[in-house]
């Protein structure tokens, strides 16, 4: 897909990886709808990209709610015309362990928000997208629209405390497969990447000697991915059309140790 002129949603747009993936859309000249929970810090992004010529607006939007999502994707859509790309990039993160140190169980909360958000969270987005995209004219081999997914190297080997959230982001991987066989009668790809360890600004926020030790167990490139790096498989998986149904790790041969 040429995404020139093409209207876009990026979640969790407002920092980090997701900040990153708009500045890249916008500056590939697609009309980018900056969607986060923290409503300002997404406009200081959407702000900066007008500021240099480029389309972009910012919607309150919490991914795990289905009023507000179906509110900050029809609001994009009456702005920029409906998406033909989402990015699904917003989540959360933390650890718990399952019997905690003064011995009672994990709060079952917990457990539940983390999934709702990220997991849940992201097949709203896919869900309500898709819809709006299944009415666009199709494309070049038939294609009306790319959802780029976000998981995590958790999925696979996650750490100890991760089960929420190696939980949460195994569903967003396996759930990639199938969604892109439902998809695919609308002309709609669906592919995840799954990060490494990422210079986002709460990791950025550790200790130096925290930060190094991280990189250091990364085999090639020793350094913490960076967003850009994230944000240039985001596109591509955008502008090559016969990438469809797959998860991609994105993490510097990283396998994660228990701890």
């Amino acid at each position: 897909m040429n995404i020139q002129d093409q209207s876009a949603v990026v979640t969790g747009a407002g920092s980090g990886l997701g900040e990153a993936v708009a500045r890249a859309l916008a500056a590939g000249g697609a009309r980018v709808a900056l969607l986060d929970i923290d409503l300002d810090r997404a406009e200081r992004v959407a702000a900066s990209l007008r500021e240099l010529g480029l389309q972009a607006n910012a919607w309150l939007c919490d991914i795990s709610d289905a009023d507000s999502a179906t509110a900050a994707l029809e609001a994009a859509a009456t702005a920029h015309g409906p998406a033909r790309v989402l990015m699904n990039i917003a989540g959360v993160g933390g650890a718990r362990r399952v019997i905690q140190r003064d011995g009672t169980p994990a709060p079952l909360a917990d457990f539940e928000r983390t999934l709702r958000i990220n997991l849940l969270g992201t097949y709203n987005m896919v869900r309500l997208m898709a819809a709006q995209a299944a009415t666009l004219p199709p494309l070049a081999d038939g294609e009306r629209g790319v959802i780029v997914n976000t998981a995590s190297v958790a999925a696979f080997d996650g750490q100890v405390g991760q089960e929420a959230y190696a939980a949460s982001k195994a569903g967003i991987a396996g759930m990639t497969l199938p969604l892109a066989r439902d998809l695919a009668q609308w002309g709609i790809r669906v592919c995840t990447i799954a990060p490494g360890i990422f210079a986002t600004p709460l990791l950025k926020a550790l200790p130096e000697p925290v930060q190094q030790s991280l990189a250091e167990s990364i085999p090639f490139p020793k350094r913490l991915g960076h967003p850009e790096e994230f944000a240039a498989l985001a596109l591509h998986i955008a502008v090559n059309g016969h990438l469809n149904g797959e998860v991609i790790r994105l993490d510097g041969a990283l396998r994660m140790a228990p701890r």
